[in-house]
């Protein structure tokens, strides 16, 4: 991006980027919660983001040193709210008891509602859903010497939130950390889980260039 403030931190009229973020998770569903993943550095201004919006629904945690221990240290909050609302002395939760878990980019701050919805659908009654879009380009493989083709048709650009019911994914981060996990689909599928797929939108772009934030001012609405 070219700048010392944190992507999240940049602001689209007049607001951060993550208070969109937010704010789209929080008007998708009433009971939903949000656990916001933070470095040290990130606390203070963390805060004063939650603050702003106003939301009672979002606690912040410290994140860890790869995405993998930042997602864990989450995970260890929400179970700890889940055990808290089982019954005095009642065992493991059955279905009905068990959370839908999202793990979201705050910087894919065009996230719809409806995508929220379609993933909390899909997770629950399938355990997962991995929004994934078409790749529109050419692929190429880059080998020892040279380059092959690869179809396109085959290949799919993967987005968040990577949802989960908690059964599936609170067991899998139990694992020891592997360089292999670029994402929670890569964990509970080194725990024994399929992955299910879920169309993404195009629209859900990940702020990473100066060109990114041009584009979410464009899709975005002055509040």
């Amino acid at each position: 991006m070219g700048t010392t403030v944190p992507k999240q931190f940049l602001t689209v009229h007049g607001r951060a980027v993550l208070w969109y973020t937010l704010r789209t998770f929080l008007s998708a569903d009433s009971d939903l919660e949000i656990i916001l993943l933070k470095t040290a550095e990130q606390l203070k201004t963390g805060r004063a983001l939650v603050d702003d919006i106003g939301a009672g629904r979002v606690r912040i945690v410290t994140g860890g040193d790869t995405r993998f221990h930042s997602v864990r240290n989450g995970l260890e909050k929400v179970k700890e709210e889940i055990e808290g609302r089982l019954p005095i002395g009642g065992e493991a939760a059955g279905k009905e008891e068990q959370a839908v878990i999202f793990v979201h980019d705050g910087v894919r701050c065009l996230v719809s509602k409806e995508l929220i919805q379609r993933c909390y659908e899909q997770a629950l009654q399938l355990g997962s859903a991995i929004p994934v879009i078409d790749c529109p380009d050419s692929i190429r493989l880059v080998e020892d010497v040279g380059s092959k083709p690869i179809d396109r048709r085959r290949i799919k650009l993967v987005q968040t939130p990577q949802t989960f019911r908690s059964d599936i994914l609170l067991p899998a981060y139990m694992q020891d950390h592997q360089e292999a996990f670029t994402d929670e689909a890569t964990v509970i599928e080194e725990a024994g889980h399929p992955v299910y797929l879920i169309e993404g939108e195009k629209t859900n772009i990940k702020i990473t260039t100066p060109e990114d934030l041009v584009m979410a001012g464009y899709w975005l609405k002055e509040v």
